[in-house]
Order: C-alpha cells, then structure tokens, then sequence
C-alpha cells in the first residue's frame, strides 16, 4: 500500500480489484467508484479473441500515471484517494488488465473523475496490446497517439 493517497502501478501480476476498492474507502467519502476493464473474446473484426498480450514503455507509464492522477485531483479537488492500476502481459478473456479507483465525498464527483481518468489513461499512457484470435494476431486496432494528460476539455470538470 502507498504512504499516500494516490496509488499509481504498473506491473505483470494479477491486478487486485477488491483491494483496490477497499483501499479507495475513507471516512470522510462517501462515493468509491471502481472502474475494471476486462479482456473480452471478441474485438472488431476479429472473433474468438483467446489473448491480449500487453507492452508498455514502462519508464514512462507510472510518472504519467502520476502526472494524469495529479490533473484528476485539480480538477476534481474533493477527490479522497485515486488508483491508476495497468497490467502487462499475457491475458486471457476475463481478466482485469486495468483498474481505476476513486474515492470522494459525493458520488457524482466520483463517476465523473473516475471516467475522466480512464478515457485520459487510454489515450495518453503509452501501453500497448497485441491480440490473438480465431485465424490470426496483429496488434490491436484501437491504438492512437499518445496525447498530453491534461489535454481533455476543462469543462469535463466539475468541483
């Protein structure tokens, strides 16, 4: 567990949801919302879906991490406490390869700050995934470029 109230990681082993959760609760907020993306059997196109391999350039996925969970808490300053959780590696359908956590006093700031983290984690950390399926591999289809963490319209914000 972190000494502070922002808990950012990258790592290769199973990603604890349910400990997340807990860790996010506080006395003083009333609203924890987790957000899991799981792999699924099935991508555009490409069916039967038995693996995504995740890579990340990892000397710079946690200091972004921290830069996107800073942006979160001054844009969003009731926030408790945040976890930005990204695994690599090999997974298969069913598995948690992200996790977002957020903690606050009332639970509008938490789905909003919480689904701001996300869609920010998505386009602006660099973690790519590569996929197997029913006839075929390839690197996933949805990648973008890398864009700034604090790039998102301000008025997504609310305090």
């Amino acid at each position: 567990m972190p000494a502070s109230d922002t808990w950012v990681r990258l790592t290769d082993a199973p990603l604890a949801v349910g400990e997340l959760h807990d860790w996010a609760v506080q006395p003083d907020c009333g609203a924890v919302v987790v957000f899991t993306g799981t792999v699924r059997d099935h991508a555009a196109g490409r069916p039967g879906v038995s693996s995504l391999e995740y890579e990340a350039w990892a000397e710079e996925v946690e200091p972004r991490l921290a830069s996107l969970a800073a942006e979160a808490r001054r844009r969003w300053p009731g926030i408790g406490r945040l976890a930005l959780h990204h695994r690599t590696g090999t997974l298969v359908p069913g598995e948690p390869s992200v996790v977002v956590a957020v903690s606050t006093p009332h639970r509008a700031q938490a789905f909003e700050a919480a689904r701001w983290c996300i869609d920010r984690l998505k386009a602006s950390i660099p973690i790519w995934k590569r996929e197997t399926w029913d006839g075929g591999e390839g690197w996933g289809l949805d990648a973008t470029e890398i864009e700034d963490v604090a790039a998102a319209p301000p008025e997504e914000a609310q305090t």
